[in-house]
Parts: C-alpha cells; structure tokens; sequence
C-alpha cells in the first residue's frame, strides 16, 4: 500500500471513531486522548456514530475536528459507507475504534477508504458478550492491525475468548488529566455546600453508572457498617441511568434505592447524576470506594488518586497494578465489604495516614498514568503499525507491555 506520509510530513492523521460522546469512561478517554497528543506526531479527528456528545464541549477548537455520522438504528449498515466517505475526505491514516458498534464500522469502513492501519479497542474484562457481538467480532478480525486493551486481565480476557494471539493486543493503561485533576480546597467547600454537607463530616464516595458491575449493594453494605461507628458519615454517590439498557440501568438504581433505605441510610447519602465539575466531587470527599465485579482501567481510581484523594477498590482487572496497596489506598478481596470497611474506618480514624495516603496517590498517578503518558504510548503503536504497513524498518520499539511479566496469559 502507497504512504499518505510525505517525506517533510511525518504527522500521523487518526480518526477516534467511537459510539457516542456520552459521560462514559471510554468516551471520556477519547476526549482526553485527542486533547493531549502531540499536534506534530497526531492529528485526531473525533467521530461519533451518535449525535449524543455532551463531551465533545471539552474539545478545544484549535487543531481539533468532531464529526458526527449518526447511525440511524441497529442494523444501519450505510453507516460503515458515511463512515469510509469521511475516512477519505480526511486522508486518514490510522482509524481507532472504541466500543461495540464503531469496532465493526471501523472494521468494515477501513478497506473501503483504504485506511492503512485499523486499532481495535477493549474496555472492560470478563464480561459475557451477546452471540451477535461475538459473531461479529470474529468474523471481522482479520480487518484490524492491533487492539489496544487498557488493562492486562482485559487482554488475557481476548486471547482467551477471541483466540487472540499475544502479538496482536498491546496494552495501555488510561491516563488522567493530572492538571486538571488535582487537589483543590476551595472546589472542596463550594461542592459540599453546594450539596448541604457540613465541613468537618467525613465523606466516602462512590462514583459509577447504574449498572451491576459497579456493585453499589457492596458500596452501601460498607457505608452500613462505617455508619454504626461513625454516625455523622456521609455518602456521595455520583452517577447516572444508562442510556443504552436504560430499563435494566433505571431497575438497578431503584433496588439500589430501596436498599439505602433498607439499611437506614437514605438521609445519610448523597445520590446525584453525573457532574460537569468532576474534580470538585472528589475534592469533597475524605476517601472514595470502587467495589465493582469487574473492570478495566477504571478512571474513576486515576482521577481520585490525582486529586489526592486515596481510594479502596476490589481486586478485579488491573486494580491492583494501579492502586498500591496500603501506600495510594487498599485493595480488598470482591465482595469484601467488610473489609472495604475496615479500611475506611481506619482511614477516616487517622487524618495523617489519609493525607499522607493521599499524597502519595497523587504522586503516583502523575509519575505513571498521566495522560500525556498514555497518549504518548497511542502515539507510538500508531507509528510502529503504520510503519509495517507502509514496509518502513521499526528500530527501537519497545512494546508498552513488554516490561510487564503479567501480560501473557
């Protein structure tokens, strides 16, 4: 296949195809990722097959394109021709695709526009796919390069399911704003007044969409046994009804509901939707609790860490590369909500140890899982995979998961 890459223009042209620009954590990736790659290796143009994008308001205008190519049902296979007419009005050379639906349009689009190099994406680990999602995944893999998964046990969890061979998954952590995302007094008192809740009451909270993985039964089983100890504790829990399996999604939250009512909480905690000023909801919280049954790289984790908020999560997917254990927060068993609340209470017992914790958090996320570090690893499997494809030696490439002796399976 011919370059696109003249010799006096070495700036790769990627398009970001993902579903939708919703309040997501892989949209929130995209987002993140086209704010910070280098303008003169990258040059991201975002396209959504949804014209919900709240998110796209966090795209700065300068060197930033959004595109919206609305996929007009399920079955919508003019899509994958919308899509490939702007993959060549763009002269695009790499096309990265996020979830589901833009993974197969991607796939699909790529040849049709003669797009050279196509990077598949998981999100997620251990989860039980649909037949048709299966189906499709494996009849279309010959149609893409690489898949960038952001975490290990994701990766694991494709060479297993989809017979993946190693060579083809790289992984790559998410990365945070860390500049953005960072310790902030005065976002710390506006939220919580803001909120009703008093200065000097001690604050765990839960941050994540309504849907069971997330586990929120164990995050309020936790603050159940954390209340009878210290009564004045408050609960935040952000996050919103899923738009697709919005039924299933509101069902959830109604238990969930029912539940904080159940254990004699429901004036102790805080529910509300998803907020445009996140860092100002971990700021406002002493410590945060991610309890879920399974992950990839949750942002959620990064971003509290960042603010210098420590943070106690489930051993599930790459939770505990992330989060070191006893220094940046506690890593506990699934399902351990008593342990979950072991720590807790010790942490909001000792306001040394928490900040000291926190602290740490915060050095940690930003030595490890910036987001420029991120895009910067995006931006090398981009020029190592174009440089295949165009028969271009690759020197000095060192795989971002080579150093890690948990990425085989």
């Amino acid at each position: 296949m011919v370059s696109r890459l003249s010799d006096d223009e070495q700036t790769i042209r990627v398009c970001l195809l993902i579903s939708s620009l919703e309040f997501g954590g892989a949209e929130r990736q995209v987002i993140a990722l086209a704010r910070s790659f280098d303008r003169d290796r990258v040059k991201p143009t975002v396209c959504s097959l949804s014209d919900k994008v709240p998110l796209a308001r966090l795209l700065p205008d300068e060197g930033q394109n959004i595109r919206i190519i609305k996929k007009r049902g399920r079955f919508d296979f003019t899509a994958v021709f919308r899509v490939a007419r702007l993959l060549r009005q763009e002269s695009i050379d790499v096309v990265h695709a996020f979830l589901f639906d833009a993974e197969i349009v991607a796939r699909l689009a790529a040849p049709l526009a003669r797009v050279p190099v196509v990077v598949a994406s998981e999100r997620n680990s251990n989860y039980t796919r649909p037949l048709l999602h299966r189906v499709a995944l494996r009849l279309t893999q010959p149609l893409f390069d690489v898949m960038v998964a952001n975490s290990y046990e994701g990766k694991r969890f494709n060479m297993r399911t989809l017979r993946l061979p190693e060579s083809r998954i790289e992984v790559v952590h998410n990365g945070v704003d860390v500049e953005h995302f960072c310790p902030n007094a005065e976002s710390r008192r506006t939220f919580r007044a803001r909120c009703n809740i008093p200065a000097d009451d001690p604050v765990i909270g839960m941050i994540g969409s309504f849907k069971r993985q997330k586990a929120h039964d164990s995050f309020l089983r936790m603050a159940a046994r954390v209340h009878q100890l210290i009564p004045r504790a408050r609960f935040l829990i952000v996050g919103e009804v899923l738009r697709d399996g919005y039924a299933a999604s509101r069902q959830y939250k109604a238990e969930i509901l029912e539940l904080a009512k159940s254990l004699v909480l429901s004036d102790r905690c805080v529910f509300l939707e998803k907020q445009n000023d996140m860092k100002a909801v971990y700021n406002a919280c002493d410590l945060t609790v991610l309890l879920s049954t399974r992950e990839g790289t949750p942002n959620v984790l990064l971003e509290s860490m960042a603010c210098g908020v420590p943070v106690i999560a489930s051993d599930v997917a790459d939770n505990s590369i992330i989060v070191l254990d006893k220094v940046t927060g506690h890593i506990v068993a699934k399902g351990e909500d008593a342990e979950a609340a072991t720590y807790a209470l010790e942490l909001l017992w000792d306001p040394a140890k928490r900040i000291q914790m926190g602290a740490a958090a915060r050095q940690h996320v930003c030595r490890h899982y910036s987001i420029r570090e991120s895009a910067r690893k995006m931006e090398d499997i981009y020029r190592v995979y174009l440089d295949r494809r165009q028969g271009h030696p690759v020197t000095n490439w060192r795989s971002p998961v080579s150093a890690r002796t948990g990425a085989s399976s």
